[in-house]
């Protein structure tokens, strides 16, 4: 069983910066995708960015600058930084994952969310 542990979430004042971090365990797995997803109260779940094993990249449009998604293939985790924090960034972040144990066959795993609030 895949099993996706996030850490890095707290209280922030606006600008500042937090780094989320989600490590992925198990065994006999491969990962392809790896990203974030947030869902802020009363809104739907939203995609942030995600990385693909080869190193691109997809954000959304509105945080293309602040944010940055990287990983480490080696650990099987991935990171989410952000910078210049808003009000808005406010939310729960969940980390996806796209795993597997046959090539070309993923499944989709979710966290357990880790909440980021960022205070005016």
């Amino acid at each position: 069983q895949v099993q996706l542990v996030e850490s890095g979430g707290g209280l922030v004042q606006t600008g500042g910066s937090l780094r989320l971090a989600c490590v992925v365990s198990g065994s006999d797995f491969l990962i392809n995708a790896m990203g974030w997803y947030r869902q802020a109260p009363g809104k739907r779940r939203e995609m942030v960015a995600i990385i693909w094993r080869g190193g691109n990249t997809n954000y959304a449009d509105s945080l293309k600058g602040r944010f940055t998604i990287s990983r480490d293939n080696a650990k099987n985790t991935v990171y989410l930084q952000m910078n210049s924090l808003k009000p808005e960034d406010t939310a729960v972040y969940y980390c996806y994952v796209e795993a597997g144990r046959v090539p070309g066959i993923f499944y989709a795993y979710w966290g357990q969310g880790t909440q980021v609030t960022v205070s005016s």
